[in-house]
């Protein structure tokens, strides 16, 4: 039997085998049972070990702050690769949006520094975007460059304009700006204390729920509201709208784009501007939520981490989300308390191995399998014969998860087919 469409007819695909552009999607059914199941594992680990810490609403609150930055900076990799620039160039950005909302926030209003940030970060978009775009340029060796020339002309600018005198009476020196006003957050009066005091009680999975819950609304920042907004929003217009769909043919096939009208050139400009307006925004969350400063080094590498984050998420906003959520927790964790909790992961990480090892032999990828396997029982190991993991691993843990996340992920992949391709107008004729 054929399949038929308008004059063309298509063969069936031969019996067991699926079109080869088939996607398998998880159902919501699905995706509750995989919820479920690991909030069930993770209470399990809290019992057995007595983290008590591991689902706290003190930690969940700390990680959701810590992921913020990380997720605004995958975002912003996201709208660049998504129209085929690569933009390495994250981590001067969010550089330049710490110095920009630290320097107006503390001259004016932090809303007003807010701004000021995310238009820091905006040109520094607009000078990847020249370099890539106009003049082709490869786009790692102007990622670098923008990370080298943000780092120099913030440090400059710092003493300048915070090392005089008014600075220095205020708290400013060559390395931070004096402080800026705090900007304002929220708390849901009654549900935030009802969530609080059952997640005392320590009960198996139900103070669990109520801790992560309790996070989510005590001390929220409104800065954090339109971080989640802009991801809703991001995931709207990319997927849902006749823009989105012509931004993602740049980074697909630009030549075919450009065959139908679309001016390549445009949506390029246009999604490393805002790429580098949500990297500003996450440097000024870094600046105003976060310190209330502009500080020297304040990024920490979270430009890096938020395109590990982009990648994880297979260059979609659920997934980067979830990415800097597991990114942000692991921070919280080493910050908040040591290696104690840190130490208790292990469990977890070891049962995530053995899961793992078990999918990978179900797949018949015995060497993966093995390797699971073995890191599972070698870690199971540590885990019996320590009662603490070291200072200098704890520090480590949210690059550690970096590493390890990616290389587990490395083979679901698939960016866009034209990411960091140079284009020139024209150049399919």
């Amino acid at each position: 039997m054929s399949v038929t469409t308008g004059t063309t007819t298509t063969p069936p695909p031969p019996a067991g085998v699926k079109r080869g552009n088939a996607k398998r999607k998880f159902s919501l059914a699905q995706v509750l049972m995989i919820i479920a199941g690991a909030l069930i594992l993770i209470s399990a680990v809290r019992i057995i070990t007595g983290a008590d810490q591991l689902t706290s609403e003190g930690q969940i609150s700390a990680a959701l702050g810590l992921a913020v930055p990380i997720g605004l900076a995958g975002l912003a990799g996201l709208w660049s690769e998504r129209a085929g620039v690569v933009n390495i160039g994250l981590e001067g950005m969010m550089i330049l949006g710490t110095f920009g909302a630290g320097w107006v926030g503390w001259q004016s209003s932090p809303w007003l520094g807010l701004i000021a940030g995310i238009g820091f970060g905006v040109l520094g978009g607009l000078i990847h975007a020249v370099a890539t775009i106009t003049f082709g340029v490869d786009h790692i060796v102007s990622g670098v460059a923008v990370n080298l020339l943000a780092l120099g002309v913030t440090q400059y600018l710092a003493k300048l304009f915070f090392n005089d005198g008014d600075a220095q009476v205020k708290g400013g020196n060559p390395k931070q700006s004096p402080p800026a006003d705090a900007l304002p957050s929220f708390t849901i009066p009654g549900l935030s204390s009802g969530l609080e005091s059952v997640q005392k009680h320590h009960w198996f999975l139900v103070s669990d729920v109520c801790g992560i819950l309790g996070g989510l609304v005590t001390e929220v920042s409104w800065v954090t509201v339109i971080a989640v907004a802009l991801f809703v929003g991001t995931w709207w217009l990319l997927w849902k709208t006749a823009f989105g769909l012509r931004l993602r043919s740049c980074g697909e096939n630009p030549i075919a784009a450009e065959s139908l009208g679309v001016n390549v050139y445009s949506y390029k400009y246009a999604a490393v501007a805002v790429s580098g307006g949500l990297a500003g925004l996450g440097g000024a969350f870094l600046a105003l939520v976060t310190s209330h400063i502009y500080l020297e080094g304040q990024t920490g590498g979270r430009g890096y981490i938020g395109l590990a984050a982009m990648i994880f998420g297979n260059w979609r906003p659920g997934g980067l989300a979830m990415g800097a959520g597991l990114f942000g927790f692991s921070d919280a964790l080493q910050l908040r308390n040591g290696g104690t909790t840190v130490h208790a992961l292990l469990l977890l990480l070891v049962v995530l191995l053995a899961v793992l090892a078990g999918w990978k032999a179900y797949k018949k990828a015995m060497l993966q399998a093995a390797i699971c396997a073995v890191t599972g029982v070698l870690i199971l190991v540590w885990y019996l014969l320590t009662d603490d993991v070291p200072s200098d691993f704890v520090g480590a843990t949210p690059y550690v998860v970096t590493l390890l996340v990616l290389s587990l992920s490395a083979q679901r992949l698939r960016m866009p087919k034209a990411d960091g391709m140079r284009y020139r107008k024209g150049q399919g004729k």
